[in-house]
């Protein structure tokens, strides 16, 4: 028989428990789905390369390109995607707050921020950084296994998430409008983006494969509005 205390304790974890597998329920049931898992239906795709539909899932073709949602500006939200190398030099990217409709993917670079996906290199340019803006400081994610990445934007504030660890952190406030520093070529110019603005994904090049089978978005929970 159990005394009090043991029940309590017992009773704690029951609720817990509850609580915890509520949570995750409600945070996936909040999720709006921008892909569907059949068609591009609400993207389109600009550069080199494609997206292919191929089992459900997105994958690079070529590149470099960049396939971006047209169907809505993202504000202050979380935006969950899966994904999954196809090689452990694979180069891929999600880009937010890209300004305005990108009439090619060079546009994207520095026009909005890529959070990066490439196991490997140094911390500012390897996944889950907020590319050459803020460096990945853990490496949670695994080569050729299906990753959780979750991007959350809240007003100027970028933070990344990999299989739930925080990864990179930035706030965009600093940027300012006159700086058109780069830290090498082809990296993004340092000039402020808007608090609103499309997202994308990225096809690097032919040597590049990465896989997508979910890109959602859900609202902030309370606690971070």
């Amino acid at each position: 028989m159990l005394i009090p205390r043991e029940r309590n304790i017992v009773a704690f974890a029951t609720l817990f428990l509850a609580c915890a597998a509520t949570a995750s329920a409600q945070s996936t049931d909040d999720r709006r789905p921008l892909f569907d898992g059949r068609t591009l239906e609400g993207w389109k795709h600009v550069g080199p390369g494609r997206f292919v539909v191929e089992d459900g899932m997105l994958r690079t073709e070529g590149g470099m390109g960049l396939l971006w949602y047209a169907g809505e500006k993202l504000g202050d939200c979380i935006i969950h995607v899966e994904y999954k190398t196809g090689t452990e030099r694979s180069n891929s990217g999600v880009y937010v707050r890209i300004a305005e409709e990108p009439t090619d993917p060079w546009y994207a670079v520095h026009n909005g921020f890529e959070v990066q996906i490439a196991d490997g290199g140094k911390p500012e340019r390897r996944t889950g950084s907020i590319y050459t803006f803020a460096p990945a400081e853990k490496q949670p994610g695994k080569s050729l296994e299906w990753n959780t990445l979750e991007i959350t934007l809240k007003g100027n504030r970028i933070s990344t998430e990999i299989n739930g660890t925080p990864v990179a952190d930035f706030d965009a406030s600093e940027l300012r409008p006159e700086s058109e520093k780069k830290i090498g070529e082809g990296d993004p110019s340092r000039g402020p983006r808007p608090e609103a603005g499309y997202i994308g994904l990225q096809n690097h090049d032919e040597n590049s494969i990465v896989y997508f089978r979910e890109v959602s978005v859900r609202p902030l929970p309370a606690t971070l509005k």
